[in-house]
């Protein structure tokens, strides 16, 4: 006969386990309550515990968010992936990182972006390159304005 779990065994491996996930890395509310439920955890004690830690400060979804933003902006992302990354790890805010941004900010990331991947040459009558960046650009996350501001852009030296 199996053994009945007391529930005192089960807010402490809910604890233990969600303290080992934050000291990894910050997770989100919504992330650490699905991995937390993939423990078997019951959803009340999941959210006792994650309530619990909001309140002592060592789960905050705004630094969370702010964190992940800044590492994504790192890896070349733009705005609109970012935003979206976030929303489905359960964050519907902007980050501060990210709306301190302006349009023109963006579409520099996306400039530096498309040289460093496909260098600066003049590529404005080149329709097929020109999607394939466009394409690519886009996957990252950019709106077509900072695409097409990265894809108008020529290096000084590749005239």
């Amino acid at each position: 006969m199996a053994k009945q779990e007391n529930p005192d065994d089960q807010e402490y491996k809910a604890r233990s386990a969600a303290l080992r996930l934050l000291a990894r890395r910050e997770h989100s509310r919504v992330e650490l309550s699905l991995k937390l439920r993939q423990r078997k955890i019951e959803k009340g004690i999941i959210d006792r515990v994650l309530d619990d830690y909001e309140a002592e400060g060592w789960l905050d979804d705004d630094r969370f968010a702010d964190i992940y933003a800044r590492q994504r902006m790192d890896l070349g992302y733009g705005p609109l992936r970012i935003l979206a990354e976030l929303q489905q790890r359960g964050v519907h805010r902007t980050p501060a990182c990210v709306g301190e941004m302006d349009d023109g900010d963006w579409s520099e990331m996306a400039i530096r972006l498309r040289v460093k991947r496909f260098g600066g040459m003049d590529i404005r009558e080149d329709w097929e390159e020109k999607v394939r960046q466009a394409r690519f650009l886009t996957r990252r996350g950019f709106a077509a304005g900072h695409v097409e501001a990265a894809l108008e852009h020529v290096e000084p030296d590749n005239g």
